[in-house]
Formats: C-alpha cells, structure tokens, sequence
C-alpha cells in the first residue's frame, strides 16, 4: 500500500482490521474513542491525516446506532483534518433492510443512513452483499458492492464434498440469483423454497421447488438473524427427503433467539464470514465455521490506492491462499 494511504480501524470490527492489516503489510493507524458519561462519544484520529487517502473499517453490526455514530464522528474529525479522500468499508451494513416503504408512513432507513454518510463526508463506500443492491443507488458518492458468495463457494470447495450429490436451495424467491452464482460454483442443481408470511407475519416454508430427496443441500442467504426462517426452511428440506443440510449465509446477525434455535438445530454446517464479530457461545459450536473477508478487503484497498479494476478482486479466489476458515 502506498506511503500516502492509512487505514483505521473503529471499534466493531477490530480482528478483521487487524487481519486486513496485516495483508497489506501495514500498520493500523492511530485513533481514539471516549465515551462521556452523558453518553456522547468522540472519535479523532492520534497521527496527521492531512492530505492522505483514508480507509476505516467499521461494520453497522449491533450496537448499530452506537457504530453508526462512531462512523459519522470520525469521518466528521477526518474531514476537518484535511484528509484528501475518505473510504469507508463497511463489511455489513446495518438498516439495508429498511430500504422501502412496506406500508405507509414507514422511513426508508437505508437511505437516510447513506445520506448520513455522504454529508458528513465520505467519499467512497465498499460493502459487502447488501441486503438489496438498488440501495447503491441512495449514495451520492462512490459504492462498490462486493460479494462475498464466490469467496464462500471456494471455502465450501476446499472442504472437500463430494458435489455429485449437492442441491443449492434459496430460502426464497428473493434469494434465487445468489443461490444460482453458488450453485453454478458446484455445477449442482437449484431448488426454491416457495416463502410466505402468515397473518401474523411469521415466516412458513410452504413448497419447495425442485428435487431435493436424498440431496445434500445447501442453503445460501446474505444474513442469518433471528433463525427462524432458516430453521424452517432447514426443518421442510429435511421433510421432503434432504440427505443433509448446509447453511452458507455471508452476515451472521445472530440476534435472539438464535442460539437456542441452532444449538441443537437442523443445520449439519453453519458458514458465516468475520462481516460481524462472531460470540463466543457461537464460536463453541462445533458446526459453526467462519471464512475470513481478509483477503479480498484486503485486495479492494491495494486495488483503489491503486487505481485499479474492483472486478479482479474476484480472480484472486482461485488462490487457495485466499481461503482463510476456521
């Protein structure tokens, strides 16, 4: 990375920065963060910043508004301190799934956060799988939407299945571009779970679309929060004949009640990326693996100080280097 680049870390995604770092063969810069009694915060950076190109890395993961403000200061310090260019990355960007009016008199979220973001200065955002793509268009400034789906594909690849009997499953019709991307990975079949809502809005799997009996599926998503729409489409593969069920979700939300869904759930593997911290009780999980955005956040940064094509960064996953699970 060049001489006239930094890149800080805030507070929510600490182990990934540092791993980025440590890629690019860079320290992380210098910042501070206090929090007052009153409950205000102030997040300013240590080292001159004056005329450089800056990258922080901060995912909007619970506690989302206490990470979203940690964002917005900064960005507001680094601006003031004559930074030439700000870069935020966010691995997981938190209020995407507000991103329509569902009923009325309901606040689009999502793009009040970009307009956030940009008037407050930033001048690039990469993300990775936003929960809808169209939310790249309420940002004034410059977004790279990176997915993390070929990177999931590589890991679940070196792990050795036996992809003659693999079924890539969405776990609704929203979800079926995502799954075919895996699915053509594995050159596997693909199946739909036909999602509805009832009345008391509660997910239920109602039909599943394609031959799963006998299969090893996996299901693929962008997040896993609460489980409950996972584990129903889980327990319905498995009612119509699954061999085995995998869940590849790229955001692992984990809200409650997740873990008492999962622990003893239907899931014979569980594959999230570090986009959020994992908990430790679910680190404890025998079956819960997590695949590393290191490598290819990493890649983006080298790739824009650069000035370089984004696009490549997805070649690099024929490297088995770039594969980092545990």
């Amino acid at each position: 990375m060049k001489d006239n680049a930094i890149l800080f870390s805030l507070s929510a995604n600490q182990d990934l920065a540092e791993a980025i770092a440590e890629e690019l063969h860079v320290q992380l810069g210098t910042r501070t963060i206090k929090h007052f009694p009153s409950g205000e915060t102030i997040v300013e950076p240590v080292e001159t910043v004056r005329g450089k190109q800056v990258f922080i890395i901060q995912s909007t993961c619970p506690p989302v508004n206490e990470n979203l403000m940690e964002v917005l200061i900064f960005v507001d310090a680094l601006r003031r301190s004559s930074a030439a260019e700000i870069n935020l990355i966010v691995p997981y960007f938190g209020y995407a799934r507000q991103d329509r009016k569902a009923k009325p008199r309901q606040p689009i979220t999502s793009a009040l956060v970009a307009h956030l973001l940009t008037t407050a200065g930033v001048d690039r955002v990469v993300t990775v799988n936003l929960h809808a793509a169209q939310i790249q268009g309420f940002f004034s400034c410059l977004v790279d939407d990176l997915t993390a789906v070929p990177l999931i594909g590589k890991a679940i690849i070196a792990e050795g299945h036996d992809f003659n009997n693999v079924c890539v499953v969405s776990p609704d019709h929203g979800g079926v571009n995502r799954a075919r991307d895996l699915a053509e990975q594995f050159d596997a079949p693909l199946a739909i779970i036909d999602k509805r809502r009832n009345s008391r809005l509660e997910p239920e799997a109602m039909n599943i679309i394609g031959d799963v009996k006998g299969k090893d599926c996996i299901m693929v998503d962008d997040m896993v929060d609460t489980a409950r729409s996972a584990c129903i489409g889980a327990n319905a593969l498995k009612k119509a004949g699954a061999k085995s069920v995998m869940m590849a979700a790229v955001h692992g939300v984990f809200s409650d009640p997740a873990y008492e869904l999962l622990k003893d759930g239907p899931f014979d593997e569980l594959i999230v990326t570090d986009s959020i911290p994992l908990p430790e009780k679910f680190r404890a999980l025998p079956f819960v693996k997590v695949v590393s955005l290191s490598s290819m956040i990493a890649e983006c940064i080298d790739r824009i100080v650069n000035n370089e094509p984004l696009s490549a960064v997805y070649a690099a996953y024929a490297d088995p280097a770039m594969i980092k699970m545990n």
